[in-house]
């Protein structure tokens, strides 16, 4: 595989259509070009289908794209399988049930984690080493839970749960971090506290991420850059000084520059 990027991630000319050639034909992804800087830490918006997730599903090989290329610190993964890209990138998900095992515990799931890629064998549990590391990544969290690394990841709360499943993705420091909607399932309290973790996590680990959101508080107060898509494109790519003054009012004016009247729905949801 080549290394031709200095950037932690390049998306050149991605295509995604599902359907092909039925009455249901639907292009997701219509030329997308993104260039992620090590540390950028980017939130993306934008209404219903325009191609948010589906850009972090072809990122992680849920499918086959169209036509393009993913980079991943200068190494073309476009042709790999899903399970082959593990070791680039680490995952959260919207529903926070996908992350974990709920039967089993909580320093059980993060072995599970540590191990990544690893040969298992006959002999794989949870040492001493690995607990005590375990306890001090827990304890960062603020959540008492290094207190409860026994108890089983069902029992816990939503908001738990997606915070072990953060701290699970950045314990192999992947690559790039994913973020798909990771707080939307959750109540608003819980959801600020998971997204102040989500910022610490990748502050902490100088991890690249991507957090796909539909919340634009959420997108203007997190990250160092907004990305927002419409039509499975990037319309909008604002970053440093420019996006700390950002306000609602003018994501949703930006939005409607790009998209004309369609978008009163999304409008309703984005607000």
């Amino acid at each position: 595989m080549s290394k031709d990027s200095q950037y932690a991630l390049e998306i050149r000319n991605l295509y995604k259509i599902f359907n092909r050639g039925t009455i249901n034909e639907k292009i997701a992804l219509n030329g997308v070009n993104l260039k992620l800087n090590p540390g950028d830490f980017v939130t993306i918006i934008g209404g219903n289908g325009a191609g948010k997730s589906t850009t972090l599903n072809a990122i992680a090989g849920v499918w086959p794209i169209d036509g393009g290329q993913i980079i991943i610190d200068g190494t073309d993964i476009t042709g790999l399988a899903e399970h082959k890209r593990a070791p680039y990138l680490g995952r959260v998900f919207q529903d926070p049930m996908t992350g974990t095992a709920a039967t089993m515990d909580i320093e059980e799931n993060m072995a599970i984690a540590y191990r990544r890629g690893q040969h298992r064998g006959l002999r794989w549990g949870v040492t001493r080493s690995d607990r005590e590391l375990f306890r001090e990544k827990l304890k960062t969290l603020g959540l008492g839970l290094e207190d409860r690394m026994t108890s089983k990841v069902g029992l816990l709360s939503g908001g738990q749960r997606q915070a072990i499943t953060l701290l699970m993705a950045a314990l192999k420091q992947p690559k790039l971090l994913l973020l798909d909607e990771h707080t939307a399932a959750l109540d608003p309290k819980t959801a600020a506290k998971v997204l102040e973790i989500s910022d610490q996590i990748i502050s902490e680990n100088h991890l690249t991420a991507m957090m796909v959101t539909h919340n634009m508080k959420d997108a203007i107060a997190h990250g160092n850059r907004l990305v927002m898509m419409h039509e499975g494109k990037v319309i909008y790519d604002v970053s440093g000084e420019e996006k700390k003054n950002l306000h609602v009012k003018d994501l949703l004016a930006k939005f409607e520059e790009v998209s004309g009247g369609e978008f009163a729905n999304d409008r309703m949801i984005l607000a």
